[in-house]
């Protein structure tokens, strides 16, 4: 639960609405503990997820629970203690999780809090689990090519009978041409 202050300052306020803002134009969080990485570090980090198309956002947490409970969505207060950066998933969030979980092998410093995706609320270790699945452009590729599987087998078992056809005529030929 979020404390609401009983005067409401306009700034706050601001602060909060474009929060809810950036929030309402996606349907995936990760949330992430950022103490101790070198700004290098978070470049990268951030130069990573802006390749896809992700906002990553150092937050008040008083502000985001206020706007995540505006929002409707399911309780993530749990996630929303300490420093805490979100990144903000317009799509394809376990390839973001991926990016996040092969970032803490060489800065163990980042830390995934969780996740709330699809209006579902993730720990650190399903989170893990998440990134590890294969994204949604792998997994329709697999599903094409389970689908073009037998229709290839099929034209090549077609294809297979006339050309045993023209072999076993050339063979015969070749054996009439060997015995005159």
């Amino acid at each position: 639960m979020a404390i609401i202050a009983k005067k409401i300052q306009d700034s706050k306020v601001k602060a909060i609405g474009e929060l809810k803002e950036s929030f309402s134009n996606a349907q995936d969080y990760i949330f992430t503990d950022y103490r101790g990485l070198t700004v290098q570090q978070i470049t990268n980090l951030r130069k990573q997820l802006r390749a896809k198309d992700v906002e990553y956002t150092v937050v008040k947490n008083n502000f985001a629970k206020i706007a995540f409970e505006q929002l409707g969505t399911p309780d993530v207060s749990a996630y929303l203690v300490g420093p805490t950066a979100v990144a903000i998933t317009p799509r394809d969030a376990n390839e973001v999780a991926k990016i996040f979980f092969d970032f803490t092998r060489e800065a163990p410093a980042l830390k995934v809090k969780g996740a709330l995706i699809s209006s579902v609320v993730y720990d650190n270790t399903k989170t893990e689990a998440f990134s590890k699945l294969p994204g949604k452009l792998e997994l329709i590729s697999m599903l094409m090519s389970v689908m073009n599987g037998p229709a290839r087998n099929l034209a090549a078992a077609l294809n297979d009978v006339p050309s045993r056809l023209v072999r076993t005529i050339k063979a015969i030929a070749d054996k009439k041409g060997e015995s005159n």
